[in-house]
C-alpha cells in the first residue's frame, strides 16, 4: 500500500489558495520584497488570521527598523494564533536620562544636537521561539524573549520574560501557571527533538505525538 506525501512546507496556503486564512510562515518569508534577513522560520510553523493571514510579517512583527539589528528567530511546527504580536527591539526609547522622549528621530534641530546614532537606544537583544510552541489568541511576545520548546502562552498573555521549555504561561505579565511535564520528562523530549526528524518519521509518529506518551515517542526515535 502507497504511503501518502508528506505535508509539503514549502506551501504557502496549507488548506489551499482560496484559504488565506492560515499560512506556513517560512514561504511567506521568502517572498517578502525586501528581505527580511533578521528573520527566520523553521518548516511547518504557522499563522492564522480572521482576515489576511499573508499580512504577518507587515502587522504582526513590529517596530522592525533594523535599528538595533536584532532577530527574530522561529523553530519549527510552532503555532500562532490569530493577532500573536512580536515587539521587536526597536520599539524601545532611550531611559537612561530624564527624558524618554525620542527627540532624534524627528530630524531638525533635535537630531543636530543629538543623532539618532549617539542615542542610547534601549536594547533589549533577539527573539528566540523554541519549536512546537503555541501562541495563543492576541498574545505578545516582548523583546529579547526566549520561549522554549513546547511552550503554550495563553491568549492575551504578554510574555516579557524567558518561558521555560514546555511551560504554560499566562498573564500580563506572563508567568508560569503549570509544568506539561516533569523535569526528567522534558530533558527526554528535548534529547528526542522529534521536530527534526525526517518528514515521513515524523508522519508515522503522529498518533503518538497527540495522544501517546513519551517513552513511546523515543520507541519511534530514528
Amino acid at each position: 500500500m502507497d504511503h501518502p506525501a508528506t505535508v509539503d512546507p514549502k506551501q504557502l496556503f496549507p488548506f489551499g489558495h482560496s484559504q488565506r486564512h492560515t499560512v506556513f510562515l517560512k514561504p511567506l518569508l521568502d517572498e517578502i520584497d525586501p528581505p527580511r534577513a533578521n528573520i527566520s522560520v523553521g518548516d511547518y510553523s504557522y499563522y492564522s488570521d480572521f482576515d489576511d493571514a499573508t499580512r504577518f510579517f507587515l502587522r504582526n512583527v513590529r517596530y522592525d527598523f533594523a535599528r538595533s539589528k536584532a532577530r527574530l528567530d522561529i523553530g519549527k511546527f510552532c503555532a500562532f494564533a490569530h493577532d500573536t504580536t512580536f515587539v521587536m527591539s526597536d520599539a524601545n526609547h532611550a531611559i537612561v536620562g530624564p527624558s524618554t522622549f525620542p527627540f532624534p528621530i524627528f530630524g531638525g534641530a533635535w537630531a543636530q544636537a543629538l543623532s539618532p546614532d549617539e542615542t542610547p537606544w534601549a536594547n533589549k537583544g533577539n527573539t528566540r521561539i523554541g519549536h512546537d510552541v503555541w501562541c495563543g489568541y492576541k498574545s505578545t511576545i516582548m523583546p529579547g524573549v526566549t520561549v522554549g520548546s513546547g511552550a503554550i502562552v495563553a491568549a492575551n498573555a504578554v510574555v516579557s520574560r524567558n518561558v521555560p521549555a514546555y511551560a504554560m504561561v499566562a498573564g500580563n505579565p506572563a508567568r508560569v501557571v503549570k509544568m506539561r511535564f516533569d523535569d526528567a520528562t522534558v530533558a527526554k523530549l528535548l534529547a528526542l527533538a522529534w521536530w527534526d526528524w525526517p518528514p515521513a518519521k515524523i508522519a508515522a509518529a503522529v498518533p503518538v505525538l497527540v495522544k501517546g506518551d513519551v517513552d513511546a515517542l523515543a520507541a519511534l526515535a530514528p
